[in-house]
């Protein structure tokens, strides 16, 4: 809203992007453009706030958290739904999650019994934690979105399953560009090659033997639908959910990368090429396509909207209801109103930061926040709050 000058690219994603769809100022936008940026921000679409609040029955209590700036607060934290941790920047939430919470939890369920004067309550409720970084996903140069959540595997059976491949006894393996059979042995499989450079930065040139194709010649002309397989590699995945819609395992494979917003990423993309928040979404894919309600787990997540557009904020936060509904629960470290609106259960630290900061403002729903005069995430959370309309949310 400060910017002299907008320029947004769209309409969408991937294939369905890469458009100037406008450029100019801000008010002019709102009157004229046709756009998901204008429409989020003059509410023609929004990211709903929840009609109930869900409430638990089951609490872990945290007691004097003392590290780095915290000042020897306690507070609870409670499952099967969705806690925010909030407050401005150096206000210790890091410090709270990373220093405190999780080492205490980790050590209370692989002990199996509470820490005295510092954790207690229903830990027990949980079975493990899941601390979802923006860490890069798998060690492997040829990792990528597909083979890290296990759906690539369907795709290389059905290959191995067409008339040529058979007639040339091609397995599945030969579909693989982890293992010597049908990948381009020059680059193993990675479809470029490194230059290592004495004193500059490695040089990667795509592979001449392959032209970064990743496999040899005769095993691209195994084709399903007119389609080898590193045609399918270049696919995004919106694009390969249509050209699987009948093959339901590979279909309900890649879903889950469309649920958290990733329709645009191709197939197989280098791990190395996503950017953190990307990395953190596929390993919340991973969890989504596995969708158990068994073990009960302890999400973590840090800022998982760094970088995010609103509508794939409102993509997240229905993959996050999505673990919450299977019994998960769920803490997340936050700045962005529209995920802190629709928190269940609130920590605010504070007030400021530093020496200023680490105190206890608030822990409860967010309509009780507002009442907390000391609390900035109160007063910047009223504007998103009041606007809600009656019968559309919980609202004030």
């Amino acid at each position: 809203k400060e910017a002299d000058e907008i320029i947004d690219i769209g309409p969408f994603a991937g294939s369905l992007g890469g458009e100037l769809v406008y450029q100019g100022g801000l008010k002019e936008m709102l009157r004229d453009a046709d756009t998901l940026t204008a429409q989020y921000i003059n509410g023609e679409m929004e990211v709903p706030v929840p009609k109930v609040r869900k409430k638990s029955k089951h609490f872990i209590q945290i007691i004097n958290a003392d590290k780095n700036n915290l000042k020897n607060i306690s507070f609870s934290i409670p499952l099967g739904v969705m806690t925010v941790i909030t407050g401005v920047s150096g206000s210790g939430k890091s410090t709270l999650v990373r220093e405190v919470v999780l080492p205490l939890l980790r050590e209370a369920l692989d002990k199996r019994k509470p820490i005295e004067n510092k954790l207690d309550g229903d830990f027990l409720k949980v079975h493990r934690i899941e601390y979802i970084d923006q860490n890069p996903i798998g060690k492997s140069s040829r990792s990528n979105p597909v083979t890290y959540l296990k759906a690539f595997d369907p795709i290389r059976e059905l290959f191995a399953s067409q008339p040529l491949a058979k007639a040339r006894a091609y397995t599945p393996g030969f579909f693989s560009f982890n293992v010597e059979g049908g990948r381009c042995e020059v680059c193993k499989g990675d479809g470029i090659q490194t230059i290592e450079m004495q004193f500059m930065s490695d040089v990667e040139l795509t592979c001449e033997n392959c032209n970064g194709r990743r496999y040899k010649h005769d095993l691209l002309e195994v084709l399903y639908k007119e389609k080898n397989i590193a045609d399918v590699l270049e696919m995004t995945v919106h694009d390969a959910l249509e050209f699987f819609a009948d093959h339901r395992e590979i279909y309900n494979g890649l879903r889950p990368l469309s649920s958290v917003g990733l329709d645009y990423l191709t197939l197989g993309q280098p791990s190395a090429h996503l950017s953190g928040g990307e990395a953190q979404r596929i390993k919340l894919a991973t969890f989504l396509a596995k969708n158990s309600t068994v073990e009960k787990i302890l999400f973590v997540f840090d800022e998982p909207t760094t970088g995010l557009h609103f509508h794939d904020i409102n993509q997240l936060m229905n993959s996050f209801n999505a673990l919450i509904e299977n019994g998960h629960s769920l803490v997340i470290i936050e700045h962005n109103l529209e995920v802190i609106k629709c928190a269940d259960y609130i920590i605010d630290l504070g007030p400021e930061a530093g020496d200023i900061g680490g105190n206890l403002v608030f822990e409860g729903t967010p309509e009780d926040l507002l009442k907390v005069k000391q609390s900035f995430t109160a007063k910047y959370l009223k504007e998103k709050l009041v606007k809600v309309k009656k019968g559309k949310g919980v609202g004030v």
